[in-house]
């Protein structure tokens, strides 16, 4: 009986063996989670406000707006290009190889929107699309419906 005594009364003290586990554990796992760090590296970005360095040149692309009217007549900044029966639009292809071939050369967008009239026959807008594609100046295109001078 008197070792039973001794064992209830007897103070263990503090265990130093389990605290070591613990920190070795935590050791252990800060080691593994330092070799999955991604290094972070400058990224070069331009913010809004800086000037841009004076070695940069900025370029303006080119503009065009081809109109197309309710009766089917095919214009290019507000200069009338092909007829309404034309079917081959052969000036309005001339033309925008011409300002795509000189874009190209001067190394700047050429930007094409297409502002079509409300009653515009779709084949007809499909047909500039044609057009435009036969004169590789499809990359930039833009819309616009409607919005013809007798709006108020």
């Amino acid at each position: 009986m008197k070792a039973q005594d001794n064992q209830r009364g007897a103070d263990l003290g503090f265990q130093i063996a389990p605290m070591i586990d613990v920190v070795f554990v935590i050791m252990l796992f800060f080691m593994v989670m330092a070799g999955a760090v991604k290094v972070e590296y400058e990224l070069k970005i331009k913010l809004p406000g800086e000037d841009p360095p004076p070695e940069v040149v900025m370029e303006t692309p080119d503009e065009l707006t081809i109109s197309i009217n309710e009766l089917g007549q095919v214009a290019i900044n507000d200069s009338n290009v092909d007829g309404p029966t034309s079917k081959e639009l052969p000036e309005l292809l001339l033309q925008v190889g011409q300002l795509k071939q000189n874009a190209s050369i001067a190394g700047t967008k050429l930007l094409v929107t297409v502002e079509a009239d409300e009653l515009a026959t779709y084949d007809r807008i499909a047909l500039v699309l044609d057009t435009l594609a036969k004169a590789k100046a499809i990359d930039y295109v833009t819309f616009a419906v409607g919005g013809g001078e007798g709006e108020g």
